[in-house]
């Protein structure tokens, strides 16, 4: 039978019948995608770190503490040299590595359950919907929070270790070993508990919103701007900018409070995500909700803007080795 006359019912029927074919393509496809989103967060999350820091210890201070960006940076640096600066990186750069993968793996399977689920209701146009990219990316993220809270709550103890004490090491002698991320761990499960590991999950859960809103805006103005040409890194970058300038800014008060919550030690203020909204505001006020914005919307932005643009790099070159290897067999 000519292509042409093919009913869409034959159509939907040959496509059934190749789905055990197409399915092995798509879980091959998804991991791609999540080993690019993994490398790509990586390397991002390398180059802007000491933003990541000077973020998160204002975040975590009291008002009487915040002082410029500027101020800041130099402070570390006087007391602790420029590896001050690079706290809590090993953490940092597993935690980006699997957040991202597992992230990008459920992104990938959610946006392909939903085109499938178009082209069986004989939609004309596969790609996703503004809905549907953010239950994609709703899904997704949901799945990544519980998985990796552990890793960043690790993270930002060793990131803010030195927040405590702005005292220089007297001359002559030894600063104090550094903790490690496994000696972090330990040091939790010893004198706080597992549940501690999933401090500032509520909170974490609720800046779900925030990839769904980068991505949804990613998402979007690319289907757009691929209706007129081909989408270059180069697009990538600024579309992944200004999709994770709007995210952040909108979201930043629940990141500031998942902070706190992940360096409430067993000694502190045991409170819920609200109580902590409002003792923040109480002390502090509204501003303290901002702590550290300016670093943090800078790095989330550079990250951002890199990481889209290494992605599609890294997703061409994963793809273009396992086709190389296929070819091989």
């Amino acid at each position: 039978m000519a292509e042409s006359t093919k009913t869409a019912q034959e159509k939907l029927a040959e496509s059934t019948q190749a789905v055990p074919t197409s399915t092995a393509a798509q879980q091959s496809d998804n991991v791609a995608h999540a080993l690019a989103g993994a490398g790509g967060g990586l390397l991002s999350m390398a180059l802007t770190y000491p933003l990541i820091t000077l973020s998160t210890r204002a975040q975590v201070e009291s008002k009487r503490a915040h002082s410029s960006t500027f101020a800041a940076a130099q402070r570390i640096m006087k007391r602790e040299g420029i590896p001050g600066l690079y706290a809590g990186l090993d953490s940092a750069l597993f935690g980006i590595s699997v957040t991202n993968f597992v992230y990008y793996y459920w992104y990938e399977w959610s946006r392909s359950f939903f085109e499938t689920a178009a082209l069986k209701a004989g939609r004309a146009s596969q790609k996703l919907t503004t809905v549907e990219s953010m239950l994609a990316g709703a899904l997704a993220g949901s799945a990544t929070v519980i998985i990796t809270n552990p890793i960043w709550v690790i993270n930002t103890r060793m990131t803010t270790r030195k927040s405590e004490s702005d005292e220089p090491v007297l001359p002559g002698a030894k600063p104090a070993k550094k903790p490690s991320t496994l000696g972090t761990l330990l040091a939790i499960l010893r004198d706080e508990g597992p549940a501690r590991l999933f401090a500032g999950v509520v909170p974490a859960l609720v800046l779900v919103i925030n990839p769904i809103l980068q991505y949804t805006v990613f998402e979007q103005l690319k289907n757009m701007l691929e209706k007129k040409r081909r989408v270059t890194p180069k697009d990538a970058f600024y579309l992944g900018a200004l999709g994770k300038l709007l995210a952040t800014s909108i979201t930043y008060p629940y990141i500031t409070v998942k902070s706190r919550m992940h360096v409430a030690g067993k000694d502190g203020p045991k409170e819920n995500m609200f109580e902590t909204f409002r003792r923040i505001i109480r002390e502090e006020g509204y501003s303290g909700l901002y702590g550290g914005i300016g670093p943090k919307v800078t790095q989330s932005v550079i990250t951002a803007a890199f990481l889209f643009a290494f992605k599609d790099v890294l997703y061409d070159m994963t793809v273009k080795a396992r086709r190389s290897v296929a070819a091989r067999k």
